[in-house]
């Protein structure tokens, strides 16, 4: 076991490296925007974008047709999407874009409570464009987001900020699947939004600032737009690096591999990049008095274990993560990413599946076995293959739920059976209050409606298909589809014709009905 400390709460505010400099510069020379609803327009100057591989620089119009696709770069080609409008949330994501790699420069300041980024996303514009506002793309970003510069391939553009809309003008002559890489500076407080759902675990979504002035995040289904300019939305998946600046002894936390951490002149910076293409959901963010723990996973995988200061009695909880990944990879199989983790967030009931570096909430439920095994197979349904839309909630968390019973039914010593006859009456009860798993009522998202009468689902299958052939298929299913955002129709079809049996109208009999259907319990 390997311990890394970084302890104590930022003593003074002191200058940022000589980078994040420019970033005041900008501030001064572009005015700051009011943070509310009201539209505002920004131009001012950038530092040079350093877009990420395969983005374009050069003239506003095109005289010949490009094929930018040919040359990008092959982890940013990995995380070509087809975006989405959302049935459930449609005020989020535009099927206009396709973004493939954020690259999030982040300060906090956390006596003034103030986030300073300069982000650059690579665009890909979708055959959609023809439909794009008036010749430009639209990103989510929260009006207390305050952009005091934008460009566009390295030309100085005004966007227009309207409520939630970051309007960004694309170059004259852009064309289906030309790329462009846009570069915002920003500023603001992060205030989280409300939560649709009627759960006492999730009242807000977004970027949350605890009374020490520590930030962290849970967004699930939409709630990254708090804190960047983002496609918020689970069809459009990309790559992210993330380079994170705070007052030492204080650290930044983001997903994936830590690929740098510096001390000057009082200000920490960490550098951390998420290779494989995620969601911007599953995106998890820390700033804070953060101890790092690092134990031993399967087949030595490290896994680091992020606990805020004062929280120290969960460390031993969450070393049982390994354990946990264990059990997991027998139903599974290796673990599809190249770091793993947990964040420990101490104003927090909840617990999150965000991508490589699950964020859990201070309690013993939250860091139990039982949440991490549920989280861990999150990694595979829900992480590395997506909904393609939030109607799809239920293929997320009906396996989540039905492995983790799984996993009690054997911790217990009791027949799986019998512990999955304790919920049917709750199944049925929820399903009435919430609705269906598959047409769910929009203000009640995550509601155990779409836990419980998928994982009851889920067992009906395998009852349906047999032993060997559901777990053949709940194997298969995520290594086939890895790194995609998938729909309903697709899994359904795929799932038929994996085990040879038609299924369709067990799906729709469990996704769709008013009333739950009987199923077969010893």
């Amino acid at each position: 076991m390997t311990q890394v400390t970084h302890g104590g709460r930022p003593r003074t505010r002191r200058p940022a490296p000589y980078a994040v400099l420019l970033v005041p510069a900008m501030l001064l020379t572009g005015g700051l925007a009011a943070c509310s609803g009201d539209v505002t327009s920004t131009q001012a100057p950038l530092p040079s974008p350093s877009a990420p591989a395969g983005g374009t620089t050069g003239p506003s119009a095109t005289e010949e047709p490009r094929d930018d696709l040919a040359a990008l770069d092959p982890g940013d080609a990995a995380a070509l999407s087809t975006p989405q409008a959302d049935p459930v949330y449609p005020a989020y994501g535009d099927p206009s874009v396709d973004a493939l790699h954020y690259d999030l420069d982040l300060t906090w300041d956390a006596d003034e409570r103030t986030l300073t980024g300069i982000e650059t996303v690579l665009l890909r514009v979708t055959s959609d464009a023809d439909v794009v506002d008036h010749g430009r793309v639209r990103l989510d970003l929260a009006p207390t987001m305050a952009v005091t510069g934008a460009a566009v391939d390295d030309v100085e553009v005004e966007v227009e900020h309207r409520g939630d809309d970051l309007l960004v003008p694309l170059p004259a002559g852009t064309a289906p699947d030309d790329l462009v890489t846009v570069t915002l500076a920003y500023t603001g407080t992060p205030t989280p939004v409300d939560a649709p759902t009627t759960r006492s675990d999730l009242p807000s979504l977004g970027l949350t600032v605890d009374p020490e002035g520590q930030l962290w995040t849970m967004q699930e289904p939409y709630g990254a737009h708090t804190w960047y300019a983002v496609n918020d939305h689970p069809s459009d998946k990309a790559r992210y690096t993330f380079t994170l600046q705070v007052d030492d002894p204080w650290t930044g936390i983001a997903n994936g591999v830590q690929t740098s951490s510096s001390v000057a002149d009082g200000v920490r910076t960490t550098t951390y990049d998420a290779a494989d293409p995620m969601a911007s959901y599953l995106v998890t963010l820390a700033f804070g008095d953060y101890t790092e723990t690092v134990v031993d996973g399967p087949r030595d995988l490290p896994i680091s274990l992020w606990v805020p200061a004062g929280a120290e009695q969960y460390v031993d909880d969450l070393e049982r993560t390994g354990a946990a990944l264990t059990w997991v990879e027998g139903w599974l199989g290796p673990y599809p990413f190249d770091s793993a983790g947990v964040l420990l967030v101490e104003d927090s009931t909840s617990g999150m599946e965000t991508q490589t570096l699950l964020t859990l909430g201070a309690t013993a439920y939250s860091t139990s076995p039982a949440t991490l095994v549920h989280e861990m197979v999150h990694q595979w349904w829900g992480d590395l293959v997506t909904p393609a839309d939030w109607r799809g909630l239920w293929m997320n968390e009906g396996m989540a739920m039905y492995l983790q019973l799984v996993w009690e039914a054997e911790d217990d010593g009791r027949p799986l059976d019998d512990l999955l006859g304790d919920y049917v009456l709750t199944e049925q009860r929820l399903r009435a209050e919430a609705g269906p798993p598959a047409s769910y009522d929009p203000d009640q998202f995550g509601v155990s409606n779409v836990y419980l009468g998928p994982a009851l689902m889920w067992h009906a299958i395998r009852q349906e298909v047999g032993d060997a052939a559901f777990r053949d298929a709940v194997r298969a299913w995520p290594t086939e589809q890895a790194g995609r955002s998938v729909g309903r129709d697709e899994l359904v079809s795929w799932w038929s014709e994996r085990t040879g049996t038609e299924l369709a109208s067990l799906f729709d009999a469990w996704l769709d009905g008013e009333q739950s259907p009987a199923i077969d319990l010893d």
